[in-house]
């Protein structure tokens, strides 16, 4: 039996059911963790409360209140009191989420940095918290801080090789010298010895430039990044040559949905159904030689009616068909950075809350934060590629199958 102050959550929910209270989830979280406070303090004292026994070790004296923070709002948390030594339950109270400290701690910045105060005010109670103080701030964005960097700068050889590596970079805006600029988060990702992906690094910039993507991926191989065999990203030039230049090893492969995207710019907007649908269907066939056989394809239909269209293919063929030298069941996780938006709309989730930031260390400390529990979540999650896959993609093919699936080429003008 637990203290008497705890009411019976059957009754509890249904009563705020019945008044539609719009504090629900709130009362019922706050209920029941004061209900496993005293059920915790109760085992500690080695009795339930109010019980006589001869293993209890302590005698309760009423409760200490605290406030805590949470995704539903601020609640009271009633933490029991011992009359002999004391009870606090670290187990529960510092347990916090990364991400959910970095926002706190980026919306506080905002208070100290005085930007936008009314909105942040808004902000704040929407989330439904009451207050933050400076002290709390400090503590929270220290030790937050540590766990970051930590992150970011782990070493990666451990974990090795990365057969498969994402890059990806995303704009967000922070407040410098009084005015409002972009900024950019570098990305990246990669599929370790074990099949399952990882955060490799990330990395705040002023812009995305060959320089900036240089350092960043200078850096993920002093880090220990090694065995890359395939990059997946977007034609950013300065990208590409860094990966020339620090994974001499690897293929480049060109985001196919960014490659769709920069084809369309080149091709009359009433050609682009027939268009995009013989590039579709390129994807579609199930061999290397069926691949490249239907791009062939491609090439003719477009050779005299689209000239401009047949050079802008024939110029990135290598590189949107690099995923033709890999297994095919595994083409799909390679071909694009499509695997990598779910991140980035993770991402994008928390930071749009913010909006502007107060300074770069915000953004290190809130992106950091949710690359760091995604990072958790892949580690604990099934594996991404199977370990054959892995296995068989380290040898690169050198005999292409030669059955051809016969495919019905479409003529410019076609529906899609």
């Amino acid at each position: 039996m637990t203290a008497p102050y705890i009411v019976d959550p059957a009754r509890l929910l249904k009563g705020a059911l019945a008044e539609s209270s719009p504090d629900l989830m709130r009362s019922l979280l706050q209920t029941m963790i004061n209900a496993l406070l005293s059920e915790h303090a109760d085992a500690v004292v080695g009795a339930e409360w109010g019980q006589r026994s001869p293993d209890r070790q302590a005698q309760r004296n009423g409760y200490r209140h605290r406030e805590m923070d949470t995704r539903v709002g601020t609640i009271d948390v009633a933490i029991p009191k011992l009359r002999e030594g004391t009870y606090f339950p670290d187990w529960l109270l510092e347990r916090r989420k990364r991400a959910e400290s970095a926002l706190t701690t980026v919306v506080a910045d905002c208070y100290l940095a005085g930007v936008s105060t009314r909105r942040m005010d808004k902000l704040v109670k929407t989330l439904g918290i009451d207050g933050l103080s400076k002290s709390q701030v400090s503590r929270m964005a220290a030790d937050l801080d540590d766990q970051v960097d930590a992150f970011r700068h782990r070493p990666l050889g451990e974990s090795g090789p990365f057969t498969f590596v994402a890059a990806d970079a995303l704009t967000m805006k922070v407040r410098e010298h009084g005015r409002v600029i972009n900024s950019v988060v570098l990305v990246a990702t990669g599929v370790n010895g074990d099949g399952h992906r990882e955060v490799l690094g990330t990395r705040v910039v002023t812009s995305e430039t060959g320089p900036a993507w240089n350092e960043f991926f200078a850096d993920l191989v002093a880090r220990g990044l090694a065995g890359v065999k395939l990059v997946t990203s977007d034609a950013h030039a300065g990208l590409v040559e860094a990966v020339a230049a620090n994974l001499p090893g690897a293929t480049w492969q060109r985001c196919r949905t960014h490659y769709a995207a920069n084809l369309m710019a080149a091709c009359p907007k009433a050609s682009w159904p027939a268009v995009k649908a013989m590039l579709h269907s390129v994807y579609d066939q199930p061999t290397e030689t069926a691949v490249h056989a239907q791009f062939d394809q491609l090439l003719d239909m477009v050779a005299a009616a689209l000239p401009d269209v047949h050079d802008h293919l024939d110029a990135a063929r290598a590189d949107v068909l690099a995923f033709t030298s890999f297994p095919k069941e595994i083409w799909r996780q390679i071909w694009s950075n499509n695997p990598n938006e779910r991140l980035n709309k993770e991402i994008r989730r928390r930071t749009d809350v913010v909006g502007i930031f107060p300074n770069r260390d915000a953004i290190v400390r809130l992106v950091g934060a949710v690359l760091a529990e995604q990072h958790d979540e892949w580690a604990e999650g099934r594996r991404y590629l199977s370990l054959d896959a892995l296995k068989r993609a380290r040898t690169p093919l050198t005999v292409m199958t030669t059955d051809v699936v016969p495919t019905q080429a479409l003529t410019i003008g076609a529906a899609a």
